[in-house]
């Protein structure tokens, strides 16, 4: 981020909750008529195959808690 960003974050923070929420929400709602970047779409993409498998009955569902320690027990190594 921009040195500029960083301030407007660090200012930010300082706000109570409930301004802190209408801010974030206020900067979100503008976002949804930019264009997705090759990132996101693929990000897309991907959530819709595993959806689809998911549907289909290719693949289960996996505890939340149970993928993350997964995922960190695989970071250790």
């Amino acid at each position: 981020m921009t040195t500029e960003a960083l301030a407007l974050e660090k200012k930010a923070r300082k706000l109570p909750a409930v301004e802190r929420e209408r801010l974030a929400e206020r900067l979100l709602a503008e976002m949804e008529d930019e264009p997705l970047t090759a990132v996101d779409k693929a990000w897309v993409a991907e959530a819709e195959r595993r959806f689809s498998a998911w549907k289909r009955r290719e693949t289960k569902a996996v505890a939340a808690t149970k993928a993350l320690a997964d995922i960190r027990k695989e970071l250790r190594r």
